[in-house]
This record gives C-alpha cells, sequence and structure tokens, in this order.
C-alpha cells in the first residue's frame, strides 16, 4: 500500500509530540461528539497554545479504553508561534493527569505520524487461571477464569504471522483495509504469572489485537486446536464479538520510524 503525499502548508512548521496516556475514562483516540477522548483534549489544549485551531493527526488511533506509553501525534501550528519549546510542560499543566505529554520537537516538513511509521507494537496482559489482579494493575491487565497453555498459544500465533487478510479479525470499517503485515505475535508468562503478549505490525485495523489475543485464548485453554484460526484467516470468517477481549489489557508500546 502506497503512503500518499503529504506536504506541509507554507507559513507552518511541524511539531511532533511523543505522549502516553490512560485510556480507561475516554471513548478512544477519535473526537466524538458528546464524548470525551484523547484527540478531543488534546486538541483543544493545543489549539489554545497555538492560538488558532489546529488538527493533530496520530500514528495510530486507539479504541475506548486502550492506553498508550508511546503514542505518535504530529501538528502543524503557524511559524509565528515561537514559544514551543515550552509546550510539554504547558501541556501538562493544562491536561488531566491521564494524558501526559513527553516530548515535543520540530520535525521535518515531510514527517508524518501515520504514513511515516514503518510499524506499530502493542502489548497485552492477561492474568489467566482466576489470578488476582493487584489494585494498581487493573487498569492494564484483563483477566481470564480459566488456565492458559502459553506454548499452545504461541504455536496458533505462529501461525497468523504474515502478510494477509485480516478480515475476520477486524470489525469493519469502510475506509480501512485488512490487509495487514504481521511481524511478531508471541506470548510469554512473567514470574508475576501475568501473560504478555507482544504483537508488532505494519498496522492495525479496528480491534484487530483484541481479535487476535481472544484466538489465541481459545487455543490456549483447549477448546480449539491451533488449525481452527488459520481456517478462518484463510477463508475470512469474521469471528464472533464474544472473541474480542477487554479494551483494558492493551497498550501501544512503541511506533517505529
Amino acid at each position: 500500500m502506497s503512503k500518499p503525499t503529504v506536504s506541509l502548508a507554507s507559513g507552518f512548521r511541524r511539531l511532533r509530540i511523543d505522549l502516553a496516556y490512560d485510556g480507561t475514562n475516554y471513548a478512544g483516540w477519535a473526537a466524538q461528539p458528546d464524548h470525551r477522548t484523547i484527540e478531543g483534549e488534546l486538541t483543544e489544549a493545543l489549539s489554545k497554545l497555538a492560538g488558532t485551531p489546529v488538527e493533530p493527526v496520530v500514528a495510530g488511533r486507539t479504541d475506548a479504553g486502550v492506553h498508550a506509553a508511546a503514542q505518535v501525534v504530529h501538528v502543524d501550528v503557524p511559524t509565528e508561534v515561537d514559544d514551543t519549546e515550552n509546550w510539554a510542560f504547558r501541556l501538562n499543566r493544562i491536561l488531566d493527569p491521564d494524558i501526559r505529554i513527553l516530548r515535543i520537537e520540530v520535525a521535518p516538513a515531510e514527517f508524518h505520524a501515520r504514513f511515516s511509521a514503518l510499524s506499530r507494537q502493542y502489548e497485552y496482559r492477561l492474568a489467566d487461571g482466576n489470578q488476582i489482579v493487584k489494585p494498581l494493575e487493573r487498569f492494564n491487565t484483563a483477566s481470564w477464569f480459566r488456565s492458559l497453555d502459553v506454548q499452545r498459544m504461541n504455536e496458533v500465533s505462529a501461525l497468523l504471522l504474515g502478510e494477509h487478510d485480516f478480515t475476520a479479525f477486524c470489525k469493519f470499517r469502510e475506509d480501512q483495509t485488512t490487509v495487514r503485515n504481521l511481524m511478531k505475535f508471541n506470548w510469554m508468562r512473567l514470574s508475576s504469572g501475568i501473560l504478555v503478549a507482544d504483537v508488532l505490525a505494519n498496522a492495525f485495523c479496528y480491534s484487530m489485537v483484541r481479535n487476535l489475543v481472544g484466538a489465541a485464548v481459545a487455543v490456549g485453554e483447549g477448546r480449539f486446536e491451533k488449525e481452527w484460526a488459520l481456517a478462518i484467516l484463510n477463508n475470512k470468517e469474521r469471528v464472533s464479538d464474544s472473541y474480542v477481549f477487554p479494551a483494558n489489557g492493551l497498550s501501544l508500546v512503541n511506533v517505529k520510524y
């Protein structure tokens, strides 16, 4: 898929903004009428500092309740705005504590937060076997009542690697292709007992990671054999919404350029 040509309008300069957020109390990234969103909060704060309406462009739109440890945004501001070196501090004074600006820097004119990105990396944390989720981990760790076999989960996850049409694992959106290159999908169990999935792709479609997690869990608990997941992938059969795992376990942890 070719990247669109994007140029910077004259009279503006482009800023790259790295940020993190707890998505618990937000209806996702994208601005929505009558809903609190990350984009809505950030746009309002940025526009206040720029003295004019601005439109941030994000590396990857996260769903409602999903977190980010390393999200990337670019925004174009008028060249006469000359105090942007203090914007990280000022934005963190304006924004609620569940959104934090990590750094802001002037970006090359050709930099594009979305189209320049080579890959996005997510982490999914899961407490299986009725483990007790500690109070401070309840925001970023989902739970599952059955015990899971990590080896089986890694076997099925490996079958899904590569470039495929992931229609079976994505909710339909008119403006979005479902062809993606899944470069990494593996599981490990921490010493605490928590399962962590490391998922890397060139890009993800709507709910794709949480669907992939659901498929791995179905195999990990013995409900299906690994070939089941490969069959629905190849047949492009949309899996039931019951396989979409909760948003709170999911975090965007890296965007590579």
